[in-house]
């Protein structure tokens, strides 16, 4: 096993999740359940089967695609949305 590679993984996606809107509504879903054991095994379930299909999906791409392609595409995505959350849409302006 890659030890980088599982370290990596998982500080990566464990940074991600943090306030995102599944971590709201699990953080919901506790404080208003009387089995918060049942809310963490089904938020956890739900992170997991997630994960799995994007590394599933992952693996698929980089069997079609070049991985130089599949890697300028993820920055190119990454770049775009750094962008959009910069400058405000007009929408937004004009309030």
């Amino acid at each position: 096993m890659n030890w980088q590679l599982l370290g990596l993984s998982f500080i990566t996606v464990f940074l991600s999740e943090l306030g995102d809107k599944s971590q709201l509504a699990a953080i919901a879903l506790g404080g208003s359940s009387k089995s918060p054991r049942a809310v963490f095994l089904g938020t956890a379930a739900a992170l997991l089967l997630a994960s799995f299909l994007g590394v599933i999906a992952g693996a698929g791409a980089a069997e079609l695609l070049p991985a130089r392609l599949v890697k300028a595409l993820a920055a190119t995505g990454f770049a775009v949305m750094a962008v959009r959350l910069l400058w405000p849409s007009a929408e937004s302006a004009q309030d």
